[in-house]
């Protein structure tokens, strides 16, 4: 009886935290970097990537995996988002300055934010209700920090900087989420 209990209490628990969600990602917009806006809502029934990036960063080289998978699955679903931030002090530029270095060095064609806090206080309500939602693996640890948004508005799962968007387990993850 006791076992039976515990298992009732337990899918109770889960199925609650499946349900929490009280805003969902489509509900957030963001400035674009070409001042006009990236409404979320704009993507409901895409995989959405949100990448915060930076241009000074020893990882700014992902910019061409992340432009890469933008153009090999948009046709199917998926959505990129960059994410500027000079929060790791690794992209001191205006946001020309960073359009600018985007277009000639890595030719970026996905939809980008005017330049944005990612962490802390002063943080873009997305990034908030990113980790409030899914925990503190879901707020960046530092730049190319990737928040992958399912096609139900919520997060699905999150990679670190260190994961490059060219790797087989993050193309694979993209890929099953664009099929689901």
């Amino acid at each position: 009886m006791k076992k039976i209990l515990l298992i009732i209490i337990m899918i109770s628990f889960f199925s609650n935290n499946l349900y929490a969600y009280e805003k969902l990602a489509y509900d957030f917009s963001f400035r674009s970097i070409d001042e006009g806006e990236i409404n979320l809502a704009n993507y409901k029934g895409k995989t959405i990537v949100v990448v915060n990036v930076a241009s000074r960063c020893g990882f700014t080289n992902q910019y061409e995996g992340l432009q890469k998978i933008w153009s090999n699955y948009k046709s199917e679903g998926l959505v990129v988002i960059g994410v500027p931030t000079n929060n790791f002090k690794q992209e001191p530029g205006s946001n020309k300055d960073i359009q600018k270095f985007c277009k000639s060095n890595f030719n970026i064609s996905f939809p980008m934010t005017e330049k944005t806090n990612v962490i802390g206080e002063n943080a873009h309500p997305f990034f908030k209700w990113a980790k409030e939602n899914y925990g503190i693996s879901a707020a960046p640890k530092w730049n190319f920090h990737k928040i992958i948004i399912d096609k139900d508005g919520k997060v699905a799962n999150t990679f670190s900087s260190i994961t490059k968007p060219s790797s087989k387990r993050f193309i694979d993850y993209i890929e099953n989420q664009i099929k689901n």
